[in-house]
């Protein structure tokens, strides 16, 4: 799958976002080693720390189905669904990803199909934490 089709995949996903108190949709699309994509999306609550990201949602899913390598994700977001700018992960999806994925994980953050940026994971994170860090 190329970078278009994930971003577009992840525009898909930020349609069904729930996000009620922030009005802040965003979408994920993560790309497997096996090819399989699983989408995520925000979803949030009343209460704030029980909400979820997208791109946690997607991971989460994936993980759930017995993935366990990944190639890239591609995220869109912004207030009411409107995609002005590039919306970046916040640092807990940096770290869920560091869990998962190594450093030259492809995380791709866009405002349209034909206009995104490709990071990699070591660039969002920098000395992360990561399993190497606890094991032998």
């Amino acid at each position: 799958m190329n970078n278009k089709e994930l971003v577009k995949a992840a525009f898909d996903a930020m349609q069904k976002a729930y996000a009620p108190y922030s009005c802040y949709k965003v979408g994920a699309a993560l790309l497997s080693k096996s090819g399989t994509v699983y989408s995520g999306c925000n979803v949030e609550n009343a209460a704030y720390g029980p909400t979820n990201c997208a791109e946690r949602t997607a991971f989460f899913k994936a993980v759930s189905e017995g993935e366990r390598e990944f190639l890239k994700i591609a995220i869109v977001g912004g207030k009411n669904g409107n995609v002005n700018d590039l919306f970046m992960p916040c640092g807990v999806c940096r770290q869920v990803m560091a869990e998962f994925c190594d450093g030259d994980f492809e995380v791709i953050v866009a405002r349209s199909t034909d206009d995104f940026s490709v990071f990699t994971l070591s660039e969002l994170l920098p000395y992360g934490f990561s399993k190497s860090n606890i094991t032998e």
